[in-house]
């Protein structure tokens, strides 16, 4: 089992930053991928970024590449996403998530383990 803690949201101007960290604990040696994902009101959840947990290649939504950032600490025990640039649809709760095997990075079907979620809201 993988616990994930999810923490950072908050709300910021239109133009503003954020970073969201996520700790993990638990069989953490087991990840292969660690994503982030976000589901709006009314909408369904969708791919944010990804990072490989072992070789660290990261992988990036259209929508929030060049101003989104994922990293991970050297100890592979936290995963951040850096929000820069922030637009009202980026508005959202975001939910950190791990999966133990490779294969899809982006669907969300795919990851055995979520964190409680942290709420993102950008103001215009």
């Amino acid at each position: 089992q993988v616990q994930l803690v999810e923490s950072g949201g908050g709300l910021v101007q239109a133009g503003g930053s954020l970073r969201l960290s996520c700790v993990a604990s638990g069989r953490t040696f087991s990840v292969y991928f660690m994503g982030w994902f976000r589901q709006a009101p009314g909408k369904e959840r969708e791919f944010v970024a990804a990072i490989n947990w072992t070789g660290g290649r990261t992988y990036y939504a259209d929508s929030v590449k060049g101003r989104f950032t994922i990293s991970r600490d050297s100890t592979k025990t936290t995963v951040y996403l850096q929000l820069n640039i922030l637009k009202p649809e980026d508005t959202a709760e975001y939910y950190c998530a791990a999966k133990d095997y490779s294969g899809s990075y982006y669907d969300d079907g795919q990851y055995n383990y979520w964190g409680q979620g942290t709420q993102v809201t950008v103001s215009s």
